[in-house]
């Protein structure tokens, strides 16, 4: 093994700090002792980590690259820390869940905010994620609970339908068409469209709505997420659809939402992996979720 704990230590040491003294400060050790230490690893590794330039000394490439592996690792190391405290301090626990950035700002607040009241010791620690990225964080366990649009079909991942969600069409107050019951794609027509990148499930959605390829609408801007169309709405720059949930997240003015019609939803689930049962937390988090049914309100 070239290289041990404490030769890791060492280095984060002088990575942070930037010097032999201000490494030996953090560490508690002599100044030579880091020195000889460091000294010692580049021996070991066969290449230099620092190299002295007008009497300092600055990190090699090489030393950048390193300590990115070495980030990793503590924050690994925090993670256990971070368990080992629950522990000790007979905390209920926490729970790790992943969720898509719109339903970042529109469901989680309040299913978090209710179950922070139901469960006021646990910790909540709540990640954004696009789908491919939250498939990956569930499979590797980083994360316990996975919310997001649609169903993605998965081998590994039991999978739990929570809300309908149908898409609305939003457009500026003083828009025509503002005073419609529901819009169809052929009222949109025309229109100033804000469209999403081909790689967006919600894509999808909006590509079946229109239907024909000739009947697509030529997006005069493209988003990624739909809270970001909804902003540009907002400014004036066209219309867009969006999902009932994104529309009930944070307080929109000067915007008016229709259905469309005929109906199409963007259903959200919830996923977690198959062969790994759900501990009580999630569960009772999935509970929230449910109980909070948006989309009969």
């Amino acid at each position: 093994m070239k290289l041990n704990l404490r030769q890791i230590e060492v280095f984060r040491a002088m990575m942070l700090s930037g010097s032999i003294s201000g490494a030996a400060k953090l560490l508690y050790v002599s100044q030579p002792a880091v020195s000889r230490l460091i000294g010692y690893t580049e021996q070991r590794l066969g290449f230099k980590l620092f190299e002295r330039i007008k009497g300092r000394l600055h990190p090699t490439p090489e030393a950048h690259r390193l300590f990115e592996e070495v980030t990793a690792l503590y924050q690994n190391v925090q993670r256990v820390n971070e368990v080992a405290d629950n522990l000790s301090l007979n905390r209920e626990g926490h729970i790790r869940i992943a969720c898509s950035p719109n339903i970042g700002q529109s469901l989680m607040p309040r299913a978090v905010a209710r179950f922070t009241q139901l469960f006021p010791e646990v910790r909540v620690v709540l990640h954004t994620h696009i789908p491919h990225v939250m498939l990956q964080a569930l499979l590797t366990q980083q994360v316990e609970l996975g919310v997001t649009y649609m169903p993605i079909p998965h081998p590994s991942f039991e999978m739990q339908p929570l809300y309908e969600n149908r898409i609305v069409a939003v457009l500026p107050q003083d828009h025509p068409l503002a005073d419609r019951d529901q819009i169809s794609s052929r009222d949109l027509q025309g229109e100033r469209f804000i469209g999403y990148g081909s790689d967006i499930p919600f894509s999808q959605l909006v590509h079946r709505i229109f239907g024909s390829e000739e009947n697509q609408p030529s997006a005069r801007v493209e988003v990624q997420q739909a809270h970001v169309a909804c902003a540009m709405v907002q400014a004036g720059v066209g219309v867009a659809l969006v999902d009932e949930l994104t529309i009930r997240g944070p307080s929109w003015s000067n915007i008016v939402a229709i259905p469309v019609a005929p109906m199409v939803h963007a259903p959200i689930h919830a996923f977690n992996l198959a062969l790994q049962p759900m501990s009580r937390l999630a569960q009772e988090f999935v509970g929230v979720l449910k109980s909070l049914d948006e989309s009969k309100r």
